[in-house]
């Protein structure tokens, strides 16, 4: 009995202490009055009439304000090739306004503003040579979010600085650019919506939007205007203040760096994201300091393991001299006092099967086979009378390879930082191949097997003389086939040589010892192709002759 009643005393205290809590937390003490209890008034409003559109619209926000949270990035697709013969650029897609409108640019590391061609633009191509797209021009009036961006704000004025802005007629925050081939274009500045397509993890990837600052083109000069390769504008991918890049970073939607890997096949295509890509072996070298573009410290150039006899002054950096990464220039220029060393190397590295030639004032190179030059033979032996003995074959292989005819070469930048170049990241192949069909020997002398063909390439080198002394471009010809990485919060860019038909992975972090990553596949279909192999001699593939 004692123990029930005890029993009892305790349930009820603890039945006290759980209303007492209730009490504290549903009316707490008042802080300017002791009157107790406080009565709490609730009050929940209900509008009398709210279209779902509306509710849906609120949710979006709500839903994006929680998926921001979410580790991701933002990822562009990628079209276009380093090739001139086929594209000669590379560019990406960009979803803009309100509603949504597509527009193709071009991917330029060496311009800070992304421009758009807009209506009435005088200058501006109609069509273009390019296959699959169309071009688009933006109207700001038909974009409900659109605004243009007045001389008294203060994002003109801080374009203003890095000579990205200025002031027209109209009060308007305006732009006026020259490009290095002579090109320009000018107009002025709208702020409007970027959309924007996140991956986060293996999901599918959702979009969301952010207001950007971009530039209205109204005229364009020089090569802007031709139609071969024509596209919507260009996507400046620099880190001055009116830069994507710096623009949506500044507000926290995508970490201070971003990445591409470019394809270098036929196919093209390609990895563009805001983020790190994160592979192994990949080497970094400091920005140089206060540079408009991405200048590095390039010290020295090998080639077949050899430094050759460049004076180091040669590659000093200054407001108009130094080694620039430019993803939009489609070939490599060498500084004056670079180029004949570096040309004279290659030259004396080849083999006894390359013969040097110009064409069309291009440094080139044939490549003779041992396949070809019996085709060769034979062919004059047939038409000419050419005595067949004084074909020689002795010194050329079977099949050529371009990657054993032509030397490795290395540019050794600061830090310690080398970018290994392979034969096809410094010498481009002529669209033209000198072919020879394979002969067969009958009775009767006749042709047969015209399908079966043994050729003679021509390869010209893809790094030209710089017109400006003292300025090394390098541009998409060394750029492909690599993951290059834009870390603008350590200024800094690495690189490492990859297959860039394969997946790659994107730190989700700014931080240095971030482990979340996203996988990421290129945006254009892979290729197959034939490969000789140790067990397949063949000359077969891209790579043989």
């Amino acid at each position: 009995m004692n123990k029930f009643n005890k029993s009892m005393k305790v349930s009820i205290f603890g039945t006290l202490c759980i209303w007492a809590f209730f009490a504290a937390v549903i009316f707490p003490a008042p802080v300017a009055s002791g009157e107790f209890p406080t009565r709490l008034s609730l009050h929940r409003a209900i509008p009398k009439r709210v279209e779902m559109s509306q509710l849906r619209a609120h949710d979006r926000v709500r839903h994006r304000r929680l998926l921001n949270s979410v580790s991701g990035v933002v990822d562009f697709p990628v079209v276009g090739s380093y090739n001139p013969y086929r594209v000669g650029l590379y560019y990406t897609k960009v979803q803009l306004g309100t509603p949504a409108q597509e527009f193709n640019v071009q991917i330029d590391t060496g311009s800070d503003v992304l421009w758009i061609s807009c209506s009435g633009c005088n200058g501006c191509p109609e069509t273009t040579g390019l296959e699959d797209i169309e071009l688009n021009a933006f109207d700001p009036l038909s974009s409900t979010s659109a605004s243009i961006l007045s001389c008294s704000d203060k994002r003109c004025s801080a374009g203003a600085q890095f000579g990205d802005a200025l002031c027209d007629s109209s009060n308007n925050c305006a732009y006026q650019f020259q490009y290095g081939d002579g090109s320009g274009t000018q107009g002025y500045y709208v702020s409007d919506v970027l959309h924007l397509e996140t991956v986060v993890g293996a999901t599918p990837t959702y979009n969301s939007s952010s207001k950007i600052i971009f530039g209205c083109s109204v005229s364009q000069t020089g090569d802007l205007t031709k139609t071969t390769r024509a596209v919507d504008g260009i996507f400046g991918f620099g880190q001055q203040g009116l830069s994507v890049v710096t623009q949506l970073s500044s507000q926290g939607i995508t970490p201070p760096a971003f990445s591409h890997c470019l394809r270098g096949d036929d196919n093209g295509g390609g990895v563009l994201v805001f983020g790190s890509i994160v592979e192994p072996g990949i080497v970094y070298t400091p920005l140089m300091p206060s540079q408009p573009h991405y200048n590095l410290n390039l010290q020295s150039i090998s080639v077949n393991g050899q430094k050759l006899a460049i004076d180091p002054s040669v590659f000093t950096t200054s407001s108009n001299t130094g080694t620039i990464i430019d993803s939009g220039t489609t070939l490599a220029y060498l500084a004056e006092g670079a180029y004949d060393p570096f040309l004279n190397a290659i030259s004396e590295a080849v083999s006894q099967s390359v013969r040097p030639l110009l064409s069309r004032g291009n440094s080139c190179f044939l490549i003779i086979s041992r396949l070809s030059f019996v085709s060769l033979c034979m062919l004059f032996l047939l038409i000419d009378g050419c005595d067949f003995l004084f074909c020689s074959l002795s010194h050329l292989p079977l099949c050529a390879s371009v990657n054993d005819v032509f030397p490795e070469v290395h540019l050794n930048f600061a830090g310690g930082a080398s970018m290994v170049l392979k034969p096809k990241d410094y010498l481009l192949e002529q669209n033209s191949i000198v072919s020879f069909p394979v002969l067969y020997l009958s009775f009767q002398f006749s042709f047969f097997g015209e399908g079966n063909m043994a050729g003679a390439a021509v390869w010209c080198m893809g790094f030209q003389k710089s017109d400006e002394q003292g300025m090394t471009i390098l541009g998409d010809i060394v750029l492909k086939d690599k993951v290059v990485v834009y870390d603008l919060a350590n200024q800094r860019v690495g690189w490492v040589n990859y297959d860039c038909s394969q997946p790659v992975n994107v730190s989700t972090s700014t931080g240095s010892n971030s482990n979340t990553y996203i996988q990421l596949r290129n945006s254009s279909p892979s290729m197959e192709l034939d490969v000789a192999t140790e067990s397949d001699p063949g000359c077969v593939g891209s790579d043989w002759i």
